[in-house]
């Protein structure tokens, strides 16, 4: 615990078998529980980790990223958590930085909290590509014009959360696949939470999860897609489900995915 907070670490993973060990050896002491969601893997990621004394849920099919993310912010805050720190399994971000991550949400001095890669310079000297580093420096810089935040960037998957901001979000309406990050991201800005960033060094290796350039561009589109709807959102002009905060809901494990947990 941190100043009496329950801290969780929600891992979605897909095939994390050769990074998962890495990553979970550097979780800190001061996390109270590890929950690892399983997207359908097809290696030895879930008895993997049952084997290092996480709680595992196992999506019997794929269900993309943003589907993986709904169970596991709907099972961290079914376990009680107070705050919840999203970290991927593929070692590409350092798990050291969760308690400092951590601390800013529970002494109440941030709402939302992202590793940002871009902070210090840290993404190219972990070897991001440069299409990746431009796309991220592009799409950063219009949201912020767009948005009237001002974050370093809105594409890092090392983020933590309030109890309270998590039930606020209408996550359930939200993308299944990569753009849902980018989507909470808008929402909490729409609702006014209040985002920090820490600087976060990262690894780019063969290993680490990356999407291709094909789903890249997807992504893109989606990015500027999700920040028209924000803008309207924010200027009342256009309802969209995902920007509405008047019936928050988290997905129903049992009726939106059938899961086989492990304590």
């Amino acid at each position: 615990m941190i100043n009496g907070k329950r801290i969780v670490v929600v891992l979605p993973a897909y095939n994390a078998e050769k990074t998962l060990a890495a990553t979970v050896r550097e979780i800190p002491a001061i996390v109270d529980e590890s929950i690892l969601v399983d997207d359908g893997s097809t290696d030895n990621t879930a008895a993997l980790a049952r084997s290092l004394g996480l709680t595992v849920a196992v999506h019997e099919r794929n269900t993309g990223y943003g589907g993986n993310q709904k169970t596991c912010y709907a099972k961290a805050l079914a376990s009680g958590a107070d705050v919840v720190v999203m970290i991927h399994p593929d070692y590409q971000y350092s798990p050291l930085l969760v308690t400092s991550m951590a601390s800013m949400v529970a002494y109440g001095t941030y709402d939302v909290v992202l590793g940002s890669r871009i902070l210090g310079g840290g993404a190219l000297r972990g070897g991001m590509p440069l299409y990746k580093y431009f796309s991220n420096r592009c799409l950063t810089a219009a949201q912020n014009l767009m948005l009237g935040a001002h974050l370093s960037e809105y594409h890092t998957g090392y983020r933590a959360f309030s109890r309270e901001v998590l039930q606020s979000l209408p996550l359930v309406h939200n993308s299944d696949d990569f753009v849902f990050d980018n989507q909470v991201l808008a929402q909490c800005i729409l609702m006014k939470a209040r985002i920090g960033e820490i600087s976060c060094p990262t690894r780019y290796f063969p290993e680490a999860s990356s999407i291709n350039f094909r789903r890249s561009m997807k992504y893109g589109f989606g990015v500027i897609r999700t920040t028209w709807q924000c803008w309207l959102a924010k200027r009342g002009l256009r309802t969209n489900p995902v920007f509405d905060f008047t019936s928050p809901e988290l997905p129903s494990h049992d009726s939106i995915f059938a899961l086989e947990d492990t304590q």
